[in-house]
């Protein structure tokens, strides 16, 4: 760094931030913030390098002064940083489309239901295969109506009218991690669950609120922050073929 000091007060006496001021001498700081501030000041001064030190290289044991080495060892490190962010980007693309592939399996099971109960079946059953999740129930608020009765027959579960608003406080999707699952939700199978995903599905004015609800037992595989557009649309499929399964208006 002493070389630099040099180097400065021969070659920038012109610049003032390089000279010496009343606050000290020009410190190995101020170089080397000048030369990150003006990196293209060896372009410009190729001499400069004459009055250089170079780092050394000390892997061959000789303690050989190469700025070339210095060099490519600098573009290595920068090689992998970009692998390591390209093989990221490769993973998460690959686990969102499986994703992808996993929700349209699952839309298709829907639309395969030949019957009310099997509908059913796919929501409850089919679709925790498919997404690989451990529980997937739909919860409705219980309702003097028709549609509430036929959905208690089937085995969906039913909870007190008001409990679903009380759960979303207005939001239409809550991912959560790290948590136990709640025997209102998921009744049995709440002790396997770490991890939800709980999403209102809003079949119509004449239905009272619902929710679809995934459980895992993993407690990262759903989390708060993570998307929530894959699973949103399942439920809108959900929705609509609940409208024509029971005959409903949106």
């Amino acid at each position: 760094m002493v070389c630099f000091d040099l180097l400065i007060h021969s070659q920038l006496k012109d610049i003032p931030m390089m000279t010496q001021t009343t606050e000290g001498p020009v410190t190995a700081d101020d170089v080397v913030e000048y030369l990150k501030s003006h990196p293209e000041f060896l372009q410009k001064h190729p001499d400069a390098c004459d009055h250089l030190l170079p780092p050394k290289d000390t892997s061959s044991g000789r303690g050989i002064a190469d700025f070339q080495h210095y060099m490519v060892q600098r573009l290595k490190k920068d090689k992998d940083i970009v692998l390591e962010t390209t093989r990221d980007l490769i993973e998460v693309s690959r686990l969102n489309m499986n994703s992808v592939n996993r929700i349209h399996d699952a839309t298709l099971k829907l639309l395969e239901a030949r019957s009310f109960p099997q509908f059913i079946q796919a929501i409850t059953m089919d679709i925790v295969t498919l997404l690989d999740v451990d529980a997937a129930v739909l919860v409705v608020e219980s309702h003097d109506s028709a549609s509430a009765a036929g959905l208690n027959a089937a085995g969906v579960r039913l909870v007190p009218q008001g409990t679903i608003d009380g759960w979303m406080q207005g939001q239409q999707s809550m991912l959560q991690g790290d948590i136990h699952g709640s025997d209102a939700v998921f009744g049995g199978a709440a002790r396997l669950v770490r991890s939800q995903a709980i999403l209102r599905v809003d079949i119509s004015n004449m239905t009272p609120p619902a929710i679809l609800a995934f459980g895992s037992r993993d407690p990262e595989m759903f989390r708060d922050g993570q998307g929530v557009e894959l699973v949103s649309y399942l439920a809108r499929v959900v929705e609509r073929c609940f409208r024509l399964w029971l005959d409903v208006p949106a």
